[in-house]
């Protein structure tokens, strides 16, 4: 009898069935919640400005008390994503604790609140705020999301969110004439799309355009419907180049060699039979060939949809790293940066100068006339560097290696579409890894929930076939 009944022969009693069917109706609203805001962060500039980040992180915090209801009602809780969590959480702490007074330190100023590590608690605590709020929203995705249908609709409403961005800045690119289009901010050939910046733009686009190209690539989408993923490739790829972001054209390529090199790895699934096709690419002649073709016709086609715009912008990048082009000791190019930056980490190694405190630590380091004071150190890996110093680097770094470590993983499972996913993800953090080597994308709220998103669709883990939702617990 103890037998039948783990087997499910007995009738589920009421109590049971109710708690499965709040759980479940839980689990929409909460997914749908995030998708939601994911949804509607894009449109006001990218929510750029702190009151816009400040609306959608509280949010994202009231979708957290609809886990909490859950998980009081049914006794469940997280699942999944469990390192990757965890650094997160203590990279949080950490910002909380460079914001704690450390008495009278500094001579000068008599206020306790600014004698702390960071040279801006405020920004720290608000830097803290929006991190704990990317991680509520992680943690609803790997509990929620964790169903092939879900994944599969969370990908779709990334990259519809891409497309819809992509036509917006095509069509405002071809038809704005004057201040304001659809946005009143917006302004004639300044940004890109809803974004004031096209290189933040351009962030948005590379997730987009990997996670599509990595779904087409890896099997995960049906044949029948690979055309429709082709066509949304198309406005992504245009609105990319017509942007004009050196850096984004840089990691689109980096994505392209990716997948060229990454692809013919793929394990296939246990008991599948390879085609023709796929053995042949298996070769590595056969890899650096298609590598080639790849990168011919996508260099030709960019060059093209380009056009003048983008040589110019092209032979202006020459000027980046040279220091006598700098007006009036402005000092603000992007090698100048980096070493008033590297200067910074020098003078406080171990703790850093607060994250999110960049700003006001920089014009102690920054040797230039003070017409231009930078506000980001254009290279998000130095800017963690100076801003959390070592101890806030290593946990960066642990966060990092869980999340290639789990993706790897997956992208080596049975589950077709887990592979496929997991090859999309890989394929969008690599374009925003090589971006993040040039300019700060990421401190933008969409970009960053848009990453949160491509890490769960990465790394989250599928419940089997035939289990219930919310049935795993710590």
């Amino acid at each position: 009898m103890i037998t039948e009944a783990r087997a499910g022969v007995f009738p589920e009693s009421g109590v049971q069935a109710t708690g499965k069917r709040s759980s479940r109706v839980l689990g929409r609203i909460a997914y749908g919640w995030v998708a939601l805001i994911l949804v509607l962060s894009a449109v006001p500039y990218g929510s750029s400005e702190f009151w816009w980040k400040a609306f959608f992180i509280c949010c994202l915090f009231a979708g957290a008390i609809v886990g909490l209801i859950d998980g009081y009602r049914n006794n469940t809780w997280v699942t999944g994503g469990g390192q990757i969590i965890l650094s997160a959480i203590l990279l949080t702490v950490f910002a909380f604790i460079q914001t704690i007074p450390l008495g009278s330190t500094t001579p000068g100023i008599e206020l306790r609140a600014w004698n702390a590590i960071s040279a801006d608690p405020f920004a720290t605590r608000f830097f803290a705020l929006q991190l704990l709020g990317l991680i509520i929203a992680g943690i609803l995705l790997f509990r929620y999301a964790n169903t092939e249908s879900r994944l599969r609709s969370l990908a779709h409403v990334l990259i519809a969110v891409a497309v819809v961005s992509a036509v917006f800045g095509i069509l405002r690119q071809t038809t704005q004439r004057e201040l304001g289009f659809g946005l009143p901010l917006l302004q004639v050939d300044q940004g890109y799309g809803q974004f004031i910046n096209k290189n933040h733009f351009a962030f948005l686009m590379e997730m987009g355009f990997g996670l599509t190209l990595g779904l087409v690539l890896g099997g995960g989408v049906k044949r029948d419907r690979g055309l429709i993923y082709l066509g949304a490739l198309l406005p992504i790829w245009t609105s990319l180049v017509l942007c004009n972001s050196r850096g984004g054209l840089l990691a689109m390529m980096a994505q392209v060699l990716s997948a060229a090199l990454i692809f013919p790895s793929l394990h296939p699934a246990r008991g599948s039979e390879e085609g023709s096709l796929l053995r042949f690419l298996r070769l590595w002649p056969a890899r650096v060939l298609l590598l080639a073709i790849l990168l011919f016709g996508l260099t030709l086609g960019t060059l093209w949809m380009g056009g003048d715009r983008l040589a110019a912008r092209l032979e202006h990048s020459s000027q980046e790293f040279d220091a006598a082009a700098a007006e009036s000791r402005q000092n603000v190019s992007r090698g100048q940066i980096w070493r008033a930056t590297w200067k910074m980490f020098s003078a406080h190694p171990l703790t850093g100068v607060g994250l999110g405190g960049y700003w006001a630590a920089i014009p102690t380091f920054h040797d230039a006339s003070g017409t231009m004071t930078p506000q980001e150190a254009h290279n998000d890996y130095l800017e963690l560097l100076a801003s959390g110093g070592l101890a806030g680097s290593v946990i960066g770094v642990w966060l990092m290696v869980a999340v290639f470590r789990k993706t790897k993983l997956n992208m080596w499972c049975d589950n077709g579409f887990r592979r496929a996913a997991a090859f999309g993800a890989a394929l969008a953090m690599i374009g925003v890894a090589v971006h993040s080597l040039v300019d700060f994308g990421l401190h933008l709220f969409i970009n960053a929930l848009a990453f949160t998103v491509i890490v769960v669709i990465g790394t989250s883990t599928l419940k089997a076939q035939g289990e219930s939702e919310g049935n795993h617990r710590l």
